[in-house]
């Protein structure tokens, strides 16, 4: 198998664990601040931040590469190219917070999960280039 198609694996989960971190960190501020008058829920379009962090899709103020000649930008997991977005509230408060308690619960417990399986997926994949790499007089 070729190197760089293992380290592409590796690193595609690993900005998947990064943003994934990073919308739980969001989703924890939001159920912080569930009781702040005025506060506006945030959330991070996980699938749009991802294709920006792989390169796949060109982050906020990136310039798209149109033409073979042109040079891509490396793709990075940050805070700044994830944008957040603000949560679409549910019903309208007095206090106008649009902090959702059931959308953030079941949004924090849905990302945990999903943070877990990325974990899994990437502690089997080295798991099995460790025994991949192991001679045969190791069994």
């Amino acid at each position: 198998m070729n190197v760089n198609r293992l380290t592409s694996q590796l690193d595609f989960q690993a900005q998947a664990l990064t943003l994934r971190a990073e919308r739980q960190r969001v989703i924890a501020s939001n159920i912080a601040n569930a009781d702040t008058p005025g506060y506006q829920a945030r959330d991070l379009d996980f699938s749009t931040a991802l294709k920006a962090a792989t390169g796949q899709l060109p982050a906020a103020g990136q310039m798209a590469t149109t033409r073979a000649g042109h040079m891509a930008l490396p793709g990075g997991a940050t805070a700044e190219q994830a944008a957040l977005r603000y949560a679409t509230p549910s019903q309208t408060n007095l206090d106008s917070n649009s902090v959702d308690m059931d959308r953030e619960r079941a949004s924090f417990a849905e990302n945990s999960v999903k943070y877990e399986a990325t974990l899994r997926f990437i502690n089997g994949h080295v798991r099995e280039m460790l025994d991949a790499m192991k001679s045969p007089s190791q069994g």
